[in-house]
Formats: C-alpha cells, sequence, structure tokens
C-alpha cells in the first residue's frame, strides 16, 4: 500500500481512554514523518529527473561517439583511397617517363646511326674524291710529260 504525505497527515488514530497514547505527541510525530516523507518524495522525484536527464546525455553522447567512429573510418578511406591513387599516379608518371627516355633514348641511337652512315658515306667519297683527284694528277702528270717529250 502506497503511503503519501497527506496519509499520513490526515490519519486519525482511536484514543483508548486507559494508558493511551498522547494525541499530541502521535499528531507532531506524524507531522514530522510527513515533512520527512514528502522531502525524500522530492527528493526521490529530483533523482529520478536527474537519472532521465543523464540517460538521455548518455544515449546523445554514445550517438556522437558513434557518428565520431564512422567520421574517422570514412577519412581512413578516404586517406586510403588518396594514398592509392596517389601511387598510382606515381606509377603511371613513372612509367611514362620511363616510356618517354626509351624512345628519347631510340631517337639518339637512330640519329647516332643515321651519323655514323653519313660519317662512312662522307669517308667513301673523300676516297673516291682522293682516288679521282689522283687518277686526274696522274693524268695531267702523263700529258705534262708527254708534251714535254714531243
Amino acid at each position: 500500500m502506497k503511503i503519501s504525505p497527506l496519509d499520513i497527515q490526515q490519519q486519525q488514530f482511536r484514543v483508548k481512554t486507559f494508558r493511551g497514547l498522547d494525541p499530541d505527541d502521535v499528531d507532531a510525530f506524524l507531522q514530522t514523518v510527513a515533512g520527512e516523507m514528502e522531502s525524500l518524495l522530492r527528493e526521490n522525484s529530483e533523482m529520478k529527473e536527474q537519472q532521465s536527464r543523464h540517460n538521455r546525455e548518455s544515449l546523445d553522447m554514445a550517438e556522437k561517439e558513434r557518428e565520431l567512429r564512422e567520421t574517422l573510418l570514412s577519412a581512413q578511406r578516404v586517406i586510403e583511397e588518396m594514398k592509392a591513387n596517389a601511387r598510382k599516379e606515381a606509377e603511371l608518371i613513372v612509367s611514362e617517363a620511363e616510356l618517354k627516355g626509351e624512345r628519347i633514348v631510340a631517337d639518339a641511337e637512330r640519329q647516332l646511326g643515321e651519323l655514323k652512315s653519313r660519317i662512312e658515306e662522307i669517308r667513301r667519297q673523300k676516297i673516291q674524291f682522293e682516288m679521282s683527284f689522283k687518277g686526274l694528277l696522274e693524268s695531267f702528270g702523263h700529258q705534262l710529260s708527254g708534251d714535254a717529250q714531243s
């Protein structure tokens, strides 16, 4: 059975004529008990409100913590994706540079081959020129010596 402070204040006792309780003492005690009970009920109500507030705050904190964890995980995923993309981009740049370097080397080797061919052609032409020139000189020399004998 629930008893309220009002129930305690309004409680009436039967008075016995012999050896009964002093009604003023009983009333004073009931007033004190009612006051204490009222105070305890108020304190209990305040504690329940405080507990409810703490529970709400705790739920809010748990939700914020969950959101923070999700944000951190998302940030980690983004960072990992950025690292992977940077690696891929770096690999692509390196492979393009290697291809470009190979093309440059191949062009230089081709140009070197062409220059060597030209040098060989010029040497061959020089030898032909020298031989032709010697032949011409000998021919002039024979003509001069033949003119001198006649």
